[in-house]
């Protein structure tokens, strides 16, 4: 005892805690997890499974819950996208339930109004919100609660109020003068004409009673019933062209999720209308390089997955949209032989500044992000969003929400396969992921619009390429590149100086951000190990949440 006192502290403790560069440990439990972007939602979801409740249970109460306290990111006037493992029979399935454009919503028209390209905010961004029927879908298919329990923590918080906390309330005062121009966003979502402080708690009872006419009535309330009403009359007062029928006819849609294999995982995203494709197509190109032997901090390894981003995004952004209108080359994008190809191209010495989409036709045959799993290992990934902050800045009169501006992200060229329709679903850069490599099963996102996929194949490789666990894997520095074209990107400042440097020379614009930067996006992840029933969570510095374990039957009367 004596000669170990005499030791220096560092020859104490072992050597992989000394120096380990993440700053969180992740959430280890038995019992299940839920990791959201805001602690109160969290909690809540952990509150579900404590009463028994799945993990889509779980997901629909921690989603509930942020439409109250993240409103700005979402809401029931947002879209929805999950992908569900089963424990007991190892299946995935995906949910799309993202909104259609209204019937008479047409270029035609929008060209009569004087727009030559798609209104970013306003009534004629708006499309019909998916999220409520997507939660049902999901309930329906998986849940083990009643439908109106669910929703007990989402109304509690929009009836009593809560404290905002501090990336919320960034995001909340940057939009304070987009608020303060409508009449209706001031008055639910400013006090006194100002965003809430942080610490400042806040109310929305018009969302509390809107969340009590969904737990009472289900989604009938919002789709034909005093909401769908609402919505219509909203519309209408502002010029736009939504009717009831298009918000009565809408449906959510099961889809198969799409897959690559990347050193031995198996990753998986959901098809088109969402961006998955373009995170597997870069884990495609990535695979084709040394990235392992690289290391991390390794300026060859960064270098590749920025070009590589560029042509997966090449790709994206001119074959991307609804495949219910268009085909939509999934299978050569994702085709390891296309990645081959594209791969080939990268100068490992120089960045390409202008990078066309290729031709994947021969080949093959953003918001928040939270995940759940229960403590019998069923996964749920979900992401649910209104786009931009505040989404289209239409409040809902009399309900308390905003509505999506997904719309903004179609084109009004008729030759682009994204261009406006009736009916049709506008590209998505919403994406839950999923991966899996035998007793390991992870359910994984990372939200942030344009970001999203290549935040996910940068945590994919973090986890393959360099044995980090799924904490240390969301925190490591990221970089992103939100616009097409050009060599500009932003990354963190944690990337060490002389990798900067060298990527500077290599022709890299870079603009570097803070130590955890909100560019960045921020993310959540749940594992299951099967073999020893242990689940383990991680949730991002970047946002103001946690992973929240379900607290252990230590009191009594147990579940039910």
């Amino acid at each position: 005892m004596i000669f170990a006192l005499a030791l220096p502290l560092r020859a104490q403790r072992p050597a992989n805690l000394l120096d380990r560069s993440q700053a969180r440990s992740m959430t280890i439990t038995r019992e299940g997890i839920v990791a959201t972007s805001q602690t109160l939602a969290s909690q809540a979801g952990a509150q579900i499974l404590a009463r028994g409740g799945s993990a889509a249970d779980a997901a629909i109460a921690a989603n509930a819950t942020l439409g109250v306290v993240e409103c700005m990111m979402n809401g029931m006037g947002g879209d929805l996208f999950a992908i569900e493992w089963d424990a007991k029979s190892g299946k995935l399935t995906g949910l799309n339930a993202s909104g259609w454009a209204p019937e008479k919503l047409t270029p035609e028209l929008l060209k009569q109004k004087g727009f030559d390209k798609m209104p970013q905010s306003g009534i004629y961004s708006v499309t019909v919100p998916g999220a409520v029927r997507g939660w049902k879908a999901l309930h329906s298919k998986f849940g083990r609660l009643p439908w109106a329990e669910i929703f007990e923590p989402a109304i509690y918080y929009a009836r009593n109020g809560f404290p905002v906390t501090e990336f919320i309330h960034a995001y909340w005062k940057v939009a304070e003068p987009q608020l303060a121009t409508d009449p209706g966003a001031r008055q639910v979502f400013l006090i006194n004409g100002h965003a809430p402080a942080v610490g400042e708690v806040f109310r929305n009872p018009e969302y509390a009673h809107a969340l009590e006419l969904v737990a009472r009535q289900g989604p009938d309330a919002f789709y034909r019933g005093d909401i769908a009403r609402a919505i219509v009359k909203t519309s209408t007062k502002l010029g736009g062209v939504m009717a009831a029928a298009d918000l009565a006819d809408f449906k959510p849609e099961w889809v198969d999720p799409i897959s690559t294999t990347y050193r031995g995982w198996t990753v998986y995203e959901l098809p088109p209308n969402g961006q998955g494709m373009a995170a597997l197509e870069m884990l495609n190109i990535f695979e084709k390089f040394l990235l392992p032997q690289w290391g991390f901090n390794s300026a060859d390894a960064f270098h590749v997955k920025i070009e590589a981003q560029k042509l997966a995004y090449a790709d994206l952004y001119r074959y991307n949209a609804d495949p219910r209108f268009v085909k939509v080359p999934v299978d050569g994008i994702i085709s390891k032989a296309y990645a081959a190809e594209r791969a080939s191209t990268i100068d490992i010495k120089q960045a390409h500044c202008d990078v066309a989409p290729g031709d994947p036709t021969e080949f093959g045959h953003d918001t928040i992000y939270m995940s759940a799993i229960d403590r019998d290992g069923n996964i749920v990934s979900l992401i649910q969003s209104l786009y931009s902050a505040f989404g289209s800045g239409v409040v809902v009169d009399g309900y308390g929400f905003m509505l999506q501006n997904r719309g903004a992200l179609f084109r009004l060229d008729p030759d682009h396969p994204d261009v406006l329709a009736p009916h049709k679903r506008p590209f998505h850069t919403i994406i839950p992921g999923f991966m899996e490599k035998g007793d390991v099963h992870i359910g994984f996102g990372i939200m942030g619009g344009p970001n999203q996929a290549q935040a996910h194949a940068q945590f994919v490789s973090n986890m393959v390429d360099y044995g980090m666990n799924i904490q240390a894997a969301m925190e490591a520095p990221r970089f992103t590149k939100p616009a097409t074209g050009g060599c500009n990107l932003l990354v963190e400042d944690r990337v060490p100086a002389a990798i900067l440097d060298d990527l500077r020379g290599r022709g890299h614009i870079l603009e570097v951000c803070g130590d955890y930067s909100t560019e960045m996006g921020g993310g959540q992840a749940v594992m299951f190990d099967s073999s020893t029933g242990v689940k383990f969570g991680a949730s991002d510095p970047r946002k103001d949440g946690a992973a929240i374990p379900e607290p252990d039957p230590y009191f009594k009367p147990a579940r039910r």
